[in-house]
């Protein structure tokens, strides 16, 4: 089976955005696609179609018409999985709505994405990007323990993509609870609780003592002008300052008190004296020389490139993160890869978009008249999660990592959160990330912690870690190496850059991805600075990639019994996360909008 969806049929009623996108992501991974459009094609004529809607055959419907719906109704019946992000209520007007779809066929997958839930007050309102963008506090500039500031507009269609990325999830969940139970769903991501998923812990009302630490206020984590006049994105958030500043010629630094931050916290000249050293420092080398630099010496540093830049850019190309599709109308395009990625089960793009209703008499013609075999809507005592019985071991820091753990035990899964002594606190973070999980604390650096670890592997079906490319190894905790004692293990490594291409070992936190693939540039202030997308879009999101990819693996197994490896990397989400205008052309022009 070289897909995970392979023998899956979805019927994609989407237009924008949201619908499309998570029918894109399920047609990635094998899925047979049916685009539906109605008489002159999507909604939204964007070059983006072609990247939502590649490897999905088409028919054009008008559901207006007796016809049009009855035609509709009869795909439905063949289908799988069914998704659509109109407004609630409007697939019912055409008699094709969850409810009516799935007592006629109760083994179908009824995905909903509409920009307010179907029973939040604001359901009939005309959820555009922008109102759900703002509804849910996307706009707000985020700040430490402040909330001054103007709103920062982005023109990347976070609110959608969000709620395709989840819906992907959910669809594979109930697919593999479907497998279980032998009936299907329905499913409702709406756009506005999606995009609480990349509001994160900065939704989190503290109280109590919330004072930053000593030297919160000062940091070298910013954006600096090299001496090419190009900008990096560099990052102190993985321990090695020193070892960068050594590299730089300015080992005395440490000396001097330029790194202490409780100095730094208390004199506020020094503050400036560090902040004009620094200045001047970066002038003294081009940009491109300071990211090998600087990753040489094992820190966190991103050229703030374009998109445009970062299409041709040989990691992306070498990583798959950045894919080639001939267009039928575009021709030869680039555009983002796959985001969830399995050893077993790959995925891979099935072909570029079909011309609009190139695939009618093939699909009509297929069409079986024959009635679909399902059992009954499950009763209340029949209800459990999908995960249940299923246990994670989480080995990951942060965000990205744990987001994916927190989600497989949202869906049920009993998650064991596995911590380094000493390792320091989170704040806001673990309260938002490590909810639900139960906690031990292993050293693994000890035999004696292996030990319990190994016994934990005994009894689990999944272990997530988010690692640099061969620390798990080094550790004796790598896929392989878990794989030779629980050979159905289900194993999701998630990191910055992937595991291939030549970036897959430099370290990097949410801002290295944005620099690198073009999403600071997208923000870039008057003065020409780039500037940071405020929320950890994407460490929130490659946790959800992630747990897609785990999703994807357990449906494999329940139905093959076998285990497999999952990828998912910040530079793969950003990427994805900017498919609205990531897509690169003869005659393509980068100047959308920006903010």
């Amino acid at each position: 089976m070289a897909s995970a969806l392979e023998g899956v049929r979805v019927i994609d009623f989407g237009q924008y955005m949201a619908g499309p996108l998570a029918a894109q992501l399920l047609a990635d991974q094998g899925a047979d696609v049916i685009r539906v459009d109605p008489p002159g094609g999507p909604a939204w004529d964007t070059p983006a179609n072609a990247t939502w809607n590649r490897g999905k055959r088409s028919i054009v419907l008008d559901l207006k018409t007796d016809e049009g719906r009855a035609t509709a109704r009869s795909l439905i019946a063949s289908a799988d999985v069914v998704v659509e992000n109109f407004r609630p209520g409007v697939m019912d007007r055409l008699g094709l709505g969850a409810v009516a779809m799935t007592e006629a066929n109760p083994r179908l997958v009824y995905l909903s994405l509409p920009g307010f839930a179907s029973d939040d007050p604001r359901a009939e309102v005309a959820a555009w990007e922008g109102v759900v963008g703002a509804a849910s506090g996307l706009y707000r500039r985020n700040r430490v323990a402040t909330e001054d500031g103007p709103p920062v507009f982005t023109a990347i269609p976070l609110p959608s993509a969000y709620a395709a990325i989840q819906g992907a999830v959910a669809v594979t969940m109930a697919l593999s609870a479907r497998e279980r139970d032998g009936v299907g769903q329905r499913v409702e991501v709406p756009m506005f609780d999606a995009m609480y998923g990349a509001v994160g812990y900065n939704g989190y009302k503290l109280h109590g003592d919330t004072s930053p630490p000593p030297g919160a206020g000062f940091n070298l984590t910013t954006q600096w002008e090299c001496g090419d006049g190009q900008w990096i994105m560099f990052h102190t958030g993985n321990g090695r300052t020193e070892e960068v500043l050594t590299a730089a010629g300015v080992a005395d630094w440490v000396a001097k008190g330029y790194v202490d931050r409780e100095r730094l916290s208390k004199e506020p000249e020094l503050v400036k004296e560090v902040m004009d050293a620094a200045r001047a420092l970066f002038k003294t080398r081009p940009a491109a020389e300071w990211e090998q630099l600087v990753n040489d010496a094992g820190g966190e540093c991103a050229v703030c490139r374009p998109s445009a830049e970062w299409v041709d850019h040989p990691h992306a190309r070498g990583s798959q993160t950045v894919v080639e599709i001939d267009d039928p109308v575009l021709g030869a395009t680039r555009q983002p890869g796959i985001p969830a990625r399995m050893s077993l089960t790959p995925g891979a793009v099935q072909g570029p978009r079909h011309a609009l209703d190139a695939d009618r008499d093939a699909i009509l013609a297929g069409l079986s008249a024959a009635p679909v075999v399902g059992g009954g809507a499950p009763t209340d005592a029949a209800l459990r999660n999908v995960l249940d019985g299923v246990r994670v071991l989480d080995l990951c820091i942060v965000l990205a990592g744990p987001t994916c753990g927190r989600t497989l035990g949202e869906y049920g899964a009993d998650v064991i959160k596995i911590e380094a002594p000493g390792r320091p606190p989170m704040g806001s973070f673990h309260g938002d990330v490590n909810r639900g999980k139960r906690s031990i604390v292993l050293d693994l650096k000890t035999p004696e912690g292996l030990e319990v670890f190994w016994s934990l592997v005994d009894t689990a079906d999944v272990v997530v870690q988010n690692f640099r490319k061969g620390v798990a190894e080094k550790l004796g905790v790598g896929y392989e190496q878990v794989r030779a004692r629980k050979p159905d293990i289900v194993y999701g490594s998630l990191n910055t850059y992937g595991h291939v291409g030549p970036f897959a070992g430099r370290a990097g936190h949410e801002q290295i991805a944005q620099a690198a693939t073009g999403m600071q540039d997208r923000y870039r202030k008057p003065n020409g600075m780039p500037e940071t997308q405020k929320y950890a879009v994407n460490d929130y999101g490659t946790g959800y990639f992630g747990a897609l990819g785990v999703a994807l693996a357990l449906y494999h197994r329940r139905r093959t019994g076998q285990g497999q490896h999952v990828d998912a990397a910040l530079a793969y989400t950003a990427t994805a996360l900017q498919s609205s205008f990531f897509i690169d052309y003869d005659g393509k022009t980068w100047d959308e909008a920006r903010g």
